[in-house]
């Protein structure tokens, strides 16, 4: 286990470059199963998430070769499909959420997939339905083996279908799409999800001799195609460090410039952090935001208070509504938070509370938070981390706070941040990791 240890009150100053986005690249490694061919990856952030899944892949007898910094070749083309059944793999899945999108390419390429319920973070219940159901539809038997704790997923060959998916889902559609490009015949996907992750993976896979059609909407048209060849790839980067830097940016109080964020494939990002008031430029390709010592909520048109809640793309995210609840507790004025999604996200905010924020949970996805609009500061604290983006929030509270503050299980942080604490100490925070 290892611990972070923040010495608050220090401002930041510099420029930061954004990781690969953690949430593209779990999609991506997974849909290099679906050839025998080389398939080149860049921009891969070093987390460990995706060095899990990497690993994964090299036990499942993918060839993985390191060719850059941050650049992976994959090559498929002896698949160890007995390894696929062992207890070893079964318990790897387990522990890692992005295997559940193992299942499409291995359904769709070799006709069948083994896999446990996917771990990952501890924020409620995260349902696979719409995994399964359109799977299922595509022509996949599904059967769950009791003894092992398992699913079982068979077919012969996956056949075309018209879907509609009961939710949204990022992932969920992600494996839909990966299992239907070597469907027979063609499938049509309603309500899909339209996330930048989501069209990257598109476009990766029609690279690769896909056809897929509606990229960008929530409706997909996927021709089936008989296989699939080699390509190369650069994953975006990652939105949500570049909502984090924009948090810390403003809690500190400090002159930040992120660069290279991909500011077409933010969305409502920009606009949403400029709802609690905080003055953010878009330089070219860069994100510039100012020192201010103070910085205002909105209110609605009507002067009711201002609700932030997350949306399906082109909605905000959920993944940052942990940052902008702890951004609300030292903004001038308050906020509703409504994350409607994962009903367990909310429950970091007594460490919050005990920190010296106000802020009311009224239920498990609702909480209002009265800023402080720094004219009283955090205090320093002993904290745990429950979750990736509940860990990022936490550690932007120590950085503004009075005092020390200690954070533990910083692996959550680790999943999803790469080398976090360097990063940051050269901006000019002071964060020392204590591996216990």
């Amino acid at each position: 286990m290892a611990s972070f240890v923040i010495e608050g009150g220090h401002k930041l100053c510099g420029e930061i470059i954004p990781q690969g986005a953690k949430n593209e690249v779990l999609q991506i490694i997974c849909a290099t199963l679906l050839t025998s061919e080389e398939v080149i990856v860049s921009n891969i952030p070093d987390i460990l998430d995706v060095n899990n899944l990497i690993q994964l892949m090299r036990n499942m007898g993918v060839t993985v070769a390191k060719t850059g910094v941050d650049t992976y070749s994959f090559k498929a083309e002896n698949v160890d499909l007995a390894y696929l059944e062992s207890d070893e793999f079964l318990k790897k899945c387990s522990s890692l959420r992005g295997s559940v999108m193992l299942i499409g390419p291995m359904i769709a390429r070799f006709g069948k997939a083994l896999i446990s319920k996917p771990g990952g973070d501890k924020i409620g219940r995260r349902r696979l339905d719409t995994h399964f159901l359109g799977i299922q539809k595509l022509g996949a038997e599904f059967n769950y083996i009791d003894d092992r704790g398992v699913f079982e997923i068979k077919a012969d060959q996956l056949k075309g279908a018209n879907l509609l998916l009961d939710e949204a889902s990022v992932t969920g559609t992600a494996n839909i799409v990966m299992a239907a490009v070597l469907a027979k015949g063609t499938t049509t996907i309603y309500n899909a999800a339209c996330e930048p992750y989501l069209q990257q993976l598109c476009k990766m896979l029609n690279r690769m001799g896909a056809k897929i059609s509606g990229i960008a909407s929530n409706l997909l048209i996927i021709e089936g195609v008989e296989s699939l060849g080699g390509t190369s790839h650069t994953v975006l980067p990652d939105m949500i460090e570049v909502g984090s830097f924009i948090g810390m940016a403003a809690m500190t109080r400090s002159e930040l410039t992120i660069k290279n964020v991909s500011y077409d494939n933010l969305g409502i990002i920009p606009e949403s952090f400029r709802r609690l008031g905080i003055k953010l430029e878009q330089r070219g390709d860069d994100i510039y935001i100012p020192a201010q010592e103070s910085y205002q909520i909105d209110s609605f048109m009507d002067g009711s208070i201002m609700t932030i809640a997350d949306a399906p793309w082109p909605g905000l995210t959920p993944d940052l509504l942990s940052v902008m609840l702890v951004v609300a507790t030292q903004a001038k004025g308050s906020v509703l938070i409504h994350q409607k999604m994962f009903e367990s996200r909310l429950f970091f905010v007594d460490k919050l509370i005990d920190m010296g924020a106000q802020i009311i949970l009224c239920d498990p996805h609702r909480a209002v938070v009265i800023g402080h609009d720094h004219l009283f500061t955090l205090r320093g604290g002993n904290m745990t981390s429950p979750d990736i983006r509940a860990g990022i929030a936490l550690l932007i509270a120590a950085m503004s706070a009075s005092g020390i503050s200690r954070i533990n299980n910083i692996e959550q942080i680790d999943r999803g941040y790469q080398d976090i604490e360097r990063r940051l100490n050269a901006l000019g925070a002071r964060i020392t990791r204590i591996q216990e």
